[in-house]
């Protein structure tokens, strides 16, 4: 046997026993020996570094990343909604029961029969990061973060060093798989530990842990410490009819997969949900849910996804821990579009993994509504495990009625109410301080700006020594103006100054949802890029043209476009421009909008685009692509496999599309 096939022999004796141990918890030999063989590889690669190749076991540890880069998503990762008690997820499956047909042993079951049953995947919620893994060939070439669903961070060095992702898959196929990294329970317990010995950090929670990890620049650090992971989709080309066949593949090829159990119904899944909720206590990692999707992938294409969640899955939340704790007084804050919002400060407690001083209480009317007082005895869970929020309130010998506020805490105006809103706010827009805070700190969060290094302090020291009122002002900062602040260094100052160069260049999503306009958030902003090629095209849109496109609705519409009809909005715009800020729209969207106006619905699946891609060309020439069919749909696209969309198109008379007159009809 020559060099090269020991080699090989070894790399594929090394990976085997990896995925033995790592994925299916089933060693097969004492660690010793998968040491001496590790060990045997490293040197014959030390004398032959010629036959090293980037999918060797050795090569799980890399060298240091200057920075992460941004790569765009093939397919976009979707948020889940979620579903907080049995009865929301009956709801959500009622609302399934509208939209499909579902067919059962050849018997077409339409939504009017009295007790359809469709097969449900229920799996546990991992508490984790999430991350999407690319093959080639079956050989491991990239892998992302979530980010914000388009558009992820490459941290392939990083989930290299990951033991249970396999370098190379069984089969040398082409895949794309999503998962969750974590970091198992013990190992979060020894990390701790060994943080608090040695002065480093500490984590609250595993989550946070891994999260951490996973997004070290130097790889090292990533594979000091123990991270796992689950897979939970996979995005193949095999021509697999349910969620669960396409795991039991994924499975075959060498991934670690968590268990996939089938309810035939609603009720058998709620049934589940209780039983994970119990098992979820004895497990080594963190959960905090149950996802339930739709079984059959044919019904998945047909209920689709509105603009940020699919419509055939949801995730069922596990409720929270709770504590009593005391309140001790009620404070006012006002955000950065004015509303005044009551926030509980506690007597601190420990809450799911960590310390808790204050509680959101959303508005004056949950005061009333649950009875609150100062020096109330509080119930205090954690809402979607992050939120602090109270439940309830118990009377005690020291409570005190809370005086409901008549001024703003921050500048003195007189709090207002707003014709159909529960809140008040403080009118005084433009001499707030709270608010001009608040605007600046979202101006320059991860999703709006992303400026590194400007947190609460940097902010509030800037407005009060008057260096910046509006979010212009930040572009006509010079370094020596950072430095006139506390505890801040030549070093940061200049690391402020870049970080503020460096935003000049963004998206128009990004963008357009610093501006901060009410109502206007990230994925109403990405509507907007998906539909119009630059700011230009937005600013000189009529109301009509916002309001029709699809995820825009009237309040929204109304406010974008009184945004760029007010003067000051337009002068702050234009000297942010002239500051060189260039907002350049990465999604492509053609010069030919010869489908303006016209509605297009995709049922089934097509041969040569995927859906999002398909919507993605509508979009481009000025079409809206809604997800289900009415008397206003122009046209529907029928791929193969086509659902009762293409049913209900028939009755209602509208044209049908196959996938090549559509090709033909955009000019491809």
């Amino acid at each position: 046997m020559d060099v090269q096939e020991k080699i090989e022999k070894l790399r594929k004796e090394i990976e085997l026993n990896s995925y033995l141990y790592y994925v299916l918890d089933d060693a097969k030999i004492e660690d010793y020996q998968y040491d001496e063989m590790f060990h045997e590889l490293e040197r014959l690669e030390k004398e032959h570094p010629e036959l090293i190749t980037p999918n060797s076991p050795t090569q799980r540890v890399g060298g240091i990343s200057e920075k992460f880069n941004q790569v765009p998503h093939r397919i976009r990762l979707y948020s889940l909604d979620n579903s907080n008690s049995p009865e929301e997820l009956k709801k959500w499956y009622e609302r399934v029961l509208k939209e499909v047909s579902y067919q059962n042993e050849g018997q077409i079951s339409l939504f009017g029969n009295s007790d359809p049953k469709i097969p449900l995947a229920v799996e546990l919620k991992i508490d984790g990061l999430a991350v999407s893994l690319t093959y080639k060939k079956g050989v491991f070439v990239q892998g992302l973060t979530r980010g914000d669903g388009a558009v992820g961070e490459d941290i392939t060095n990083n989930l290299k060093t990951i033991k249970a992702i396999p370098l190379k898959l069984f089969e040398p196929v082409d895949i794309e798989v999503r998962g969750e990294v974590y970091m198992p329970v013990t190992s979060f317990e020894k990390l701790n530990q060994k943080q608090e010995e040695t002065g480093g950090k500490t984590f609250a929670n595993p989550r946070n842990a891994a999260a951490g990890t996973v997004r070290q620049l130097d790889p090292k650090i990533t594979a000091s410490r123990d991270l796992s992971i689950f897979i939970y989709t996979g995005i193949v080309d095999n021509n697999f009819k349910t969620h669960f066949e396409t795991m039991e593949y994924l499975k075959k090829l060498g991934f670690r997969v968590n268990g996939v159990q089938i309810a035939n119904g609603i009720e058998e899944a709620v049934k589940l949900v209780f039983e994970l909720d119990e098992k979820r206590k004895t497990l080594n990692y963190a959960t905090d849910g149950v996802v339930i999707k739709v079984n059959s992938l044919q019904l998945q294409n047909e209920l689709g996804f509105t603009s940020r969640v699919p419509k055939w899955a949801t995730a069922y939340k596990f409720p929270p821990e709770a504590v009593w704790t005391k309140l001790n007084k009620i404070d006012v804050q006002i955000g950065r579009t004015g509303m005044a919002v009551p926030v509980a400060i506690l007597e601190p407690v420990s809450l799911a993994g960590s310390v808790v001083s204050r509680a959101s209480l959303y508005n004056f009317d949950e005061i009333q509504r649950l009875d609150i007082e100062e020096g109330d005895k509080v119930l205090v869970k954690k809402a979607a495990e992050i939120i602090p929020k109270v439940l309830k309130a118990e009377k005690t010998e020291n409570s005190k009625p809370f005086i409901m506020p008549e001024k703003c805490p921050y500048c003195g105006e007189k709090l207002v109410d707003v014709e159909g809103e529960v809140a008040k706010y403080c009118p005084n827009n433009k001499n707030c301080p709270a608010q001009i805070k608040g605007r600046l700190e979202y101006f320059v969060s991860k999703y709006a700006m992303d400026m590194d290094g400007f947190g609460e302090s940097i902010i509030e020291q800037l407005v009060n020594l008057k260096k910046v009122t509006n979010y212009s002002d930040f572009y006509y900062l010079t370094q020596d103006d950072f430095m006139e602040l506390d505890l801040v260094k030549e070093k940061s100052a200049s690391n402020l100054y870049n970080a503020v160069l460096e935003s000049k260049k963004t998206t128009l999503s990004k963008f357009l949802n610093a501006l901060g306009i009410r109502l206007v958030g990230k994925e109403s902003a990405d509507i907007l890029a998906h539909n119009f090629k630059n700011l230009d095209e937005i600013k000189n849109a009529s109301f009509e043209d916002i309001l029709s496109l699809d995820g825009i609705g009237d309040k929204m519409a109304k406010n974008i476009y009184e945004y760029f009809r007010n003067e000051e909005n337009l002068s702050l715009l234009q000297r942010a421009l002239d500051a060189g800020v260039n907002p350049e729209n990465n999604y492509t969207i053609s010069d030919n909008l010869k489908l303006k106006g016209q509605t297009f619905v995709i049922t089934g699946t097509l041969e040569h685009y995927s859906r999002d891609e398909a919507q993605n060309v509508l979009k481009s020439l000025g079409a809206k692509t809604p997800s289900s069919v009415s008397k206003n749909t122009n046209y529907v696209i029928a791929g193969s496999n086509p659902g009762s969309k293409l049913d209900k198109a028939k009755s209602l008379g509208v044209p049908i599309l196959t996938e090549e007159e559509f090709m033909k009809l955009i000019g491809e």
